[in-house]
């Protein structure tokens, strides 16, 4: 077992990402993964969707709202990437919630993360890294995900500090210097997930998010966190190059969200929108 194997860990609930090479699927497994576990994360290659993306006679219909954001990218490679980000959050979207791609309209609430118009209870995140891309789709409460190669190098005198809280630091200090970087590396993308789920991003610093190991094995946040019961982490390799982490925190107390009666709900705003039409 390599250094790396031996730091990933996979949190009890938190299932692989699923594959999908291009807009025609295959989508079962996304829909199924939803439908099962409330959420989803989806990976691909921009290379393998930027041809669907450039090839589409509808690319302004179905970039919508991000059409002028799309033109405004100087070159052609920043296009193609950002449109089969888009591409990847719409169908993604499209299959978990089994509605048509063209229905969707992004949102950006405070901080540029994304939302779709009509459903409030959804939960959206989007990585990428090299030519991986990443999206994570949730119902059942903030989600946040995050992606990086597995061979960075990510030295531990020139980062530590900046990743680890100091509990975390001094357990780092005593592991052999691999093990360290894979380590140090699982909790950068942890804690890249974390906030990236509570809408903070990178305005909020990692060494006081502190992370430890359960008897169980599974990750859970140090004490004293909020809702610590609440949150499943997990850590997965990918592709076999790259490390994947989610950040979910479930529902809690009050009543469940209803997406059918949200979906229910933009339906009936859309067609009375087309009356106004």
């Amino acid at each position: 077992m390599s250094a790396l194997d031996a730091a990933e860990v996979t949190a009890a609930g938190s299932a692989a990402p699923v594959y999908v090479s291009s807009p025609d699927g295959p989508w079962d497994s996304v829909q199924s993964r939803f439908c099962s576990a409330g959420r989803v994360i989806v990976h691909t290659t921009w290379g393998a969707w930027a041809p669907a993306a450039l090839l589409d006679p509808e690319l302004r219909q179905t970039l919508g709202q991000d059409w002028p954001r799309y033109r405004q990218f100087p070159g052609t490679g920043q296009r193609l990437g950002f449109a089969a980000s888009r591409y990847l959050m719409k169908y993604t979207v499209a299959a978990a919630l089994e509605i048509p791609v063209q229905t969707i309209d992004f949102t950006f609430r405070p901080g540029g993360r994304p939302g779709v118009r009509g459903w409030d209870e959804l939960s959206l995140s989007l990585a990428h890294t090299d030519e991986m891309l990443l999206v994570g789709v949730s119902g059942t409460g903030p989600i946040g995900v995050d992606v990086e190669r597995a061979d960075r190098p990510v030295p531990f005198e020139l980062m530590g500090e900046e990743v680890c809280t100091p509990v975390e630091a001094e357990r780092l200090k005593a592991m052999p210097e691999e093990r360290q970087r894979a380590e140090l590396l699982r909790l950068w993308t942890l804690k890249e997930a974390y906030t990236k789920a509570l809408g903070y991003g990178l305005r909020h610093s990692f060494s006081r998010v502190g992370f430890e190991e359960g008897a169980d094995g599974r990750t859970r946040l140090a004490a004293p966190a909020p809702d610590a019961d609440a949150w499943t982490f997990g850590t997965h390799r990918v592709q076999d190059l790259y490390l994947v982490s989610e950040a979910h925190r479930g529902p809690l107390p009050g009543p469940a969200a209803d997406l059918s009666a949200a979906a229910g709900a933009a339906a009936v705003g859309d067609e009375g929108a087309r009356d106004r039409g």
